[in-house]
Order: C-alpha cells, then structure tokens, then sequence
C-alpha cells in the first residue's frame, strides 16, 4: 500500500469513451479506439472494488473524493452506482469521510436517479452550454438531435431534489458572441456554481492551427470581461464562477485549486475502465499510459518519477514571455495542452489562450485585489458589488434617472444601480 505525499483527483472512467451523445467537440469519444474492438468498456466489479480499495489507501487526508467520468458514466445504470457506495462504505475507514462527484450530460437522470444523487451527498457536474439555440449548436445526440430540453428537464429535477449541481459551459465559436446573453441565461435558472470551459481544438498542421469550433482567444477574452462586469456589479455572494474565483485566490495568498492554473500539474489523473493509468485526462495517448492499477498500486503510479516529470514539465518548459508576465500568477502558463504557438520572440510553448486571459487577468485585477482586501479586514464580499456601483456613478455623473444604468444591465439607472449607490453607508 502506497499512501500519496499529497493530494490528487482521479477521473475514474468506469465506461471508458462510451457515450450516449455525439457532441461535435468532444475530445474523449475517440478515446475508444486506444482499445480493441468490441471490448466492453464496463468495468468489471472485482476492478471497481481493487480501484475503490486502491484510491482509499492513497488518499493523504481525512477526506477521500472520487469522481466519475466518462464518456457518460450514467449509461451504466443505477444499480452500477448503488455498487460503488456499498464497496466504499465497505472499505471506508473509521474516521474518515468519502464524498463523490459525477460529471454528466444529464440526459439519462430521472427521479430515482436524483434520489440517489441527493440521499448520498453527489455533487453533480451538468454540461449546458446556454440558451437553447447555442447549446444545441454541438450537444447533440448519435442521431444529431438537439439535447437542450432533456438536459433542462434533468437539471430542475436535480434542483427538485435538492442536489449539489455545478453547471459547466463549453465557451466555443458561436456562443462566446453572446456573454451577457449566455450568463443572464445561467442567472435566470437560478445558477448557484458555473465553469466556463474554453473550447481549444488543435490541427496536426504543425502551425499551431485549430478547429473552426475552437474559441477565438481575443473573444474569450473579452467574453469573460463582459461576464466579469455584471458578476461583480450584482452577483457576488450570490453565484460562484469559478474562473473568477481561481483569478483572485493569487491575491488572497492561495494556491490555485484549478490545475490548469497552478505552476506545476499532474495531480489530475485518469484511471480507466480496465486499469489502465494515463497523467491526464487531456494526454490519454500511448505516450502517457503510466501503467495498470491491477499491475500496480495506484499510490505507486502517483508517485512515481514520470508522473512527476510530467507535472513538472510545465513549470520548466514556461517560456521567457510568460516567466516575466506580469499577470503570471494568475496563469502559469495555462494549461500545457494549449500551450502550442510562439511568444512574440518567436519562442515555443505559448498557451494558444494567452491573449484572452491576459486581458482578463489585467480587467479584473483592480477590482479582485479590492475582493480580497474586504476578505482579509472580514467585511462582507458583497461590499465590493456597492464599491464598484459607486465608481459607475461618479464615472458618469449626468446619468439621468430614466437613462440606461451605467453598469450595463440593461435596466433603467433608477431601478437598478441609483438606489443601491445612495444606500450606501
């Protein structure tokens, strides 16, 4: 038995790549074909209880965190995840606590199922990508039918029964046009925790091309402003946004909790459906298959010199551009899988997204630095909202009652920011 020297997140892909939907941008559908055909992509029960056994005498703290992934982990019924708790509190050990995640497409979830979700404490991660129009733009199923609805129906049901459920959207091509249309979307669901994940398809070009589905960097950029602007005017205290959260812990004195912006990775990793033990969920190659936990303990495989050679890599192959950025903290370079085009001296390993987080990182800067400022004296977070509301009003002093409010809402100045602005203390 080999505990970790720190803490780590498996995605266990207990049905591999297999997926009931066809969305167009999907990296992992082809994730398949590493595999022999007709295999079954099941994981067997004596493997689940080695792999259940194997990530609880590696888990470093008292909390112990499993996260099932796919493809789409529900095909495999309920039945299958009524399994995986009875082997957990199996072999729970006294004392400690064991928590699980999934990450779904929703559209298999019912009552039961949302049942299930909430008597065992899930937290639920839903792909939705917006407003109808736009999420069913790539989300489709096998037979290229739109999912909005289903996904919709699963998602008040989870609401329904009360169940933990973070809402992540794919930001692609046609969608990141629309911020404000996409996050007043969220807003009027009744969102509580949102990840916006940028879509980043590379060409085997050799020229650093990507997909026409991948995101523009300039326009995600200003995609995250736009929904920044409005978050911090009316939503603080009220929705999570993860990206937000991550740009303002470097202020806070905090660690990133997101991998793809810590300065070394390599604790986010993959065990699939029959063993097999690959560094990332991003590098599921040949190249990167560390082994099989049937072969060898997953404790072993965390620790073991390539892994960390791999987590490593991305603070040591940081380009010139980037080590003396002045938003670097906020980054570190990004995630490595999209860190494919040159600096502007013409250096390898720039993170294709630079341009866009760059000017996100530095419009937020000021007004994240304030966030952290009320942390440290203890006053409430929601005070940055009245701060900022208070700098619209001076910035534009002849905004009438009955003109648009200066914060961008959309809402008369008087139903919206006057009120808040002369409430202050």
């Amino acid at each position: 038995m080999v505990t970790a020297s720190r803490e780590f997140q498996v995605m266990a892909k207990p049905i591999g790549a297999i997926c009931n939907l066809d969305c167009h941008y999907c990296y992992y559908l082809k994730k398949e074909y590493l595999y022999p055909k007709g295999e079954s992509f099941r994981m067997s029960d004596d493997l689940l209880e080695k792999y259940i056994t194997q990530h609880i005498e590696a888990s470093p703290k008292p909390l112990i965190s499993f996260a099932w992934h796919g493809g789409e982990p529900t095909i495999l019924g309920l039945d299958y995840f009524h399994k995986i708790v009875a082997l957990q509190r199996k072999h729970q050990p006294p004392g400690r606590r064991i928590v699980n995640g999934i990450q779904t497409n929703g559209t298999l979830l019912d009552k039961e199922w949302c049942c299930f979700l909430a008597a065992e404490g899930f937290y639920v991660g839903l792909s939705l990508d917006g407003p109808q129009k736009l999420h069913d733009q790539y989300r489709v199923t096998k037979g290229q039918k739109p999912t909005y609805k289903e996904v919709m129906r699963a998602y008040k049901l989870l609401k329904q029964h009360k169940v933990h459920c973070d809402l992540l959207c794919v930001v692609h091509n046609q969608n990141v046009y629309y911020p404000t249309q996409v996050y007043r979307f969220f807003k009027e669901i009744g969102v509580e925790y949102l990840q916006f994940l940028p879509l980043v398809e590379r060409l085997n070009d050799g020229k650093g091309g990507v997909s026409l589905q991948t995101v523009p960097a300039e326009a995600f950029g200003q995609f995250l402003c736009t929904v920044f602007d409005e978050w911090v005017r009316h939503d603080v205290g009220r929705i999570v946004v993860q990206i937000f959260d991550e740009t303002a812990r470097p202020a806070l004195g905090m660690e990133h909790a997101l991998c793809i912006f810590r300065e070394t990775c390599g604790d986010v990793v993959i065990v699939e459906h029959n063993g097999d033990f690959y560094s990332c969920d991003h590098f599921v190659d040949p190249e990167h298959r560390l082994g099989n936990i049937q072969e060898t303990h997953l404790g072993e495989l965390l620790e073991s010199p390539a892994q960390r050679n791999f987590g490593l890599a991305k603070r040591d192959t940081l380009p010139r551009y980037c080590r003396e950025c002045e938003v670097r903290a906020m980054c570190n370079g990004g995630c490595p899988k999209d860190r494919f085009i040159r600096t502007p001296d013409g250096e390898e390993g720039l993170n294709y997204l630079c341009a866009g987080y760059k000017r996100f990182f530095t419009h937020s800067r000021e007004h994240l630095q304030k966030l952290a400022s009320l942390w440290q004296e203890g006053r409430p977070l929601e005070q940055l909202m009245q701060m900022v509301r208070a700098e619209d009003a001076k910035a534009a002093p002849q905004t009438g009652r009955n003109d648009p409010c200066p914060c961008g809402s959309g809402k008369k100045y008087k139903r919206c920011c006057l009120g808040k602005v002369s409430a202050q203390p």
